[in-house]
């Protein structure tokens, strides 16, 4: 940092400004090109490279949004031979999270299918019990696009746990029809897939309500501080609870009437008095 009064401050004084050297002293005009332009007061380095931050917020948009936005205007505006750009900030920590959920997201499927599988030995019955899981998230993404909340990692928080809850109502549905069969004398038909549904219906319903009550404080206050994580979660379960719940009853008793005969019959006749 070089020091100097007012008059030589100007560009016709500083290429005068003599620079020591090992062959002595010479004018900087010889070592540099000194001219006025506008631009920071402060040059930072990093990795031996010139870098200068440009901060910003969204205001409220969303955040994936305007980093696609971005993008694509550094890629129609290239930038010169040696320069280079690079996107830091909170979106990359949630990017990366969002990697990491999917992946979680991917593998609790394949742990979910394999716990059916070994359960129920049939492909289609751990298929028919699974179908619940689109049904929910059918309800979380219309919750999703009323309240106006983007896909971010909170919400894939609260599509995992949905997967549970949705998991849940085909178990208790296909585990009941099978044990009507196996232990109390049903044949398998449409009154015994009604009554087993009926029987069900009660236990689904008091999960679906005792659950959505719990939820009802965190979407009602959700601009009180420290709840804006905890509101996309909310809204993501209840959204899901309700769709998976009002299909959940339709929908899987026709699919265990349309394709469920086969695995039932193959399980009655293995005859291992197993509970399920």
């Amino acid at each position: 940092m070089v020091r100097l009064p007012e008059g030589a401050r100007d560009a016709q004084a500083l290429q005068s400004l003599l620079i020591e050297t090992p062959m002595g002293a010479v004018p900087l005009s010889t070592l540099a090109t000194v001219v006025e332009s506008d631009g920071p007061n402060q040059i930072s380095r990093e990795n031996a490279r010139r870098r200068i931050v440009l901060s910003a917020n969204t205001d409220g948009r969303d955040m994936s949004a305007l980093i696609a936005s971005i993008r694509s205007e550094l890629v129609a505006q290239p930038m010169p031979q040696g320069y280079f750009t690079a996107l830091e900030g909170q979106f990359q920590a949630q990017e990366q999270a969002a990697k990491l959920m999917s992946l979680l997201a991917l593998i609790s499927l394949a742990l979910i299918f394999m716990v059916l599988y070994s359960r129920y030995r049939s492909v289609t019955l751990a298929a028919i019990i699974m179908t619940n899981i689109p049904l929910a998230l059918i309800g979380s993404i219309i919750a999703l696009w009323i309240s106006g909340q983007p896909l971010s990692v909170a919400a894939l928080v609260g599509f995992i746990t949905l997967t549970g809850i949705a998991t849940r109502n085909g178990i208790l549905k296909i585990s009941h029809y099978i044990n009507l069969c196996a232990f109390e004398g049903e044949r398998f038909g449409q009154s015994m897939i009604v009554r087993g549904s009926l029987e069900r219906l009660t236990p689904v319903l008091m999960t679906a309500l005792v659950t959505a009550a719990a939820l009802l404080p965190l979407m009602v206050s959700a601009d009180a501080p420290g709840k804006e994580i905890l509101y996309p979660v909310a809204v993501v379960i209840f959204g899901g609870l309700l769709s998976s719940t009002l299909l959940d009853t339709l929908l899987t008793p026709l699919m265990f009437w349309l394709w469920g005969k086969p695995s039932l019959d193959r399980l009655l006749a293995a005859n291992d008095q197993t509970s399920f």
